[in-house]
């Protein structure tokens, strides 16, 4: 039993947690996007305009605030202009980077904005600057955002959309390092600044111009492009927000993880917390924007990511991945992460929402399941909008619980993890001045750390009521191994 003190303050405030901390990520990669979330108006499985009905339902619950789409490394091959008109007229293209199957542009840009109304998410789109154009990204803009009278728009409306999209969110390339076209820091300084000019305000839209940030924490990416962006210039585009990707890669298949691997994975998230105060102090050196203000960091891909298994992938599609217990670890130590360095953040995206890597559900056929990683999502939504407090405990080590806390009007959320596979904890907090008798606990724990939920048996892993110890100012709960908590305190 490892026993350790917290001691939250509420006169000690890091931040609000901005909802779009919980954001998501949607990629044409394997099922993710095709008997993922759409199937179609005229498929047999249940659905809302061509949207798996089951998969509305339960996003529409956990309340998804920010959606990012086409991708990924898709994005940077995707020409928008293949998504729109008539389905029946679309091209048919190879997928270049995942798998050379074929995308038949059934899910475009009318299809994803009605996807993000259906769920009441607010869109994000990433931009081709790989192999796209400046004129290309511009051209988009208009057709989403402009009210009418341009050829633009008057082909938005004859696609059905009389309204704008009002698409605020605009990433300019993806990955640029990598397979968004393999670039030096001052190519795609120079990339983004030729883009980021004509990316102009309409309709009333001002557009959060998106840039791309490093792989982990990479610190000479971000560093070179800075310098490029601030001394080769005279003159700067508006540049808004600064991306960067952080996957913690597993070495074991999704439902063979072992004590040594799963320590492995869920202690590399430590390294995370360190990229996003890395990557905001170097930002913050550089002088804040005249037109944008300060640069907003944000985690665009996050999540574990398991060696695959090859013969599931061969009847589920590339990088389909089992989400199990562990997978709902990540989850909470990584959103703990977020709400501890509240004031460092804009917005975070899970990678991905349906099938693939560490996804919120998993479907086949008719069925659609919740994952423990959507339940991890679920316990941590009371955090959104809340202040974000002061969490001290008096020592932090491998396995050692990870805590964060917030305050809303009337209430203090607390969310306890447990890491450890085989040791419980017993965790003392301190609230500061506030009474913790009227409390309501839940708990989502599994004593295997590869059970999951399954078409067969999707409850398996489903978050069910706690209890903990309550004195005036403090409480004590009792966390198994592999275990997330969460704690409402009434004020």
């Amino acid at each position: 039993m490892m026993k350790v003190d917290v001691v939250i303050d509420p006169h000690k405030e890091i931040g609000v947690i901005r909802p779009e901390l919980h954001g998501h990520f949607l990629e044409h990669l394997g099922s993710a996007v095709y008997d993922g979330v759409w199937v179609g108006p005229e498929s047999p499985v249940p659905n809302a305009r061509g949207v798996r009905t089951l998969a509305i339902e339960y996003l529409r619950r956990l309340g998804i605030p920010v959606l990012r789409w086409p991708g990924g490394c898709f994005a940077d091959t995707y020409h928008w202009r293949d998504g729109i008109g008539l389905p029946a007229n679309r091209p048919r293209r190879m997928n270049l980077w995942w798998g050379s199957s074929v995308e038949t542009n059934a899910f475009g840009t009318h299809e994803f904005i009605e996807f993000c109304r259906l769920i009441g998410a607010e869109p994000y789109l990433a931009a081709n600057i790989g192999s796209g154009t400046p004129e290309e990204i511009r051209d988009w803009l208009e057709y989403c955002n402009y009210p009418g009278g341009t050829s633009l728009s008057a082909e938005r409306v004859e696609n059905g959309s009389p309204d704008p999209f009002r698409v605020r969110f605009w990433g300019i390339g993806n990955e640029s390092w990598g397979c968004g076209g393999h670039m030096t820091p001052e190519e795609y300084c120079s990339a983004y600044v030729r883009a980021a000019t004509y990316l102009t305000p309409l309709g009333g839209t001002i557009p959060y111009l998106i840039a791309v940030g490093p792989e982990s924490n990479d610190i000479e990416w971000s560093r070179r492009f800075f310098e490029a962006y601030w001394n080769a210039r005279k003159y700067r585009p508006p540049l808004h927000g600064f991306a960067m990707h952080f996957y913690s890669w597993g070495k074991s298949t999704p439902t063979a993880y072992t004590n040594e691997t799963l320590r492995e994975q869920l202690n590399h998230f430590t390294a995370l917390e360190r990229a996003i105060i890395d990557q905001r102090t170097l930002i913050d050196s550089f002088p804040v924007h005249p037109q944008g203000g300060r640069v907003g960091l944000i985690v665009d891909e996050w999540g574990t990511w398991d060696l695959s298994d090859k013969e599931v992938e061969k009847q589920r599609g590339l990088f389909w991945q089992q989400n199990t217990i562990r997978d709902a670890i990540a989850a909470g130590l990584v959103l703990n992460i977020f709400h501890r360095q509240a004031d460092k953040l804009i917005m975070c995206n899970l990678a991905q929402l349906a099938n693939v890597l560490q996804a919120l559900l998993l479907t086949s056929g008719t069925s659609c399941i919740r994952t423990p990683t959507y339940y991890a999502f679920l316990l941590a939504r009371e955090h959104r909008g809340g202040r974000s407090l002061s969490v001290e405990q008096n020592f932090n080590q491998s396995g050692s619980p990870s805590v964060s806390a917030s305050e809303t009007t009337g209430s203090i959320t607390i969310t306890l993890v447990n890491p450890d596979p085989s040791l419980p904890h017993e965790v003392r907090c301190t609230v500061k001045g506030v009474d913790t008798r009227h409390l309501d606990a839940t708990i989502l724990h599994h004593d295997d750390m590869n059970a999951c939920n399954t078409i067969e048996h999707p409850d398996t892993i489903i978050p069910i009521p706690w209890t903990a110890e309550t004195e005036k100012e403090a409480l004590t709960i009792h966390l198994p191994p592999l275990s997330i908590a969460r704690c409402t305190l009434t004020l």
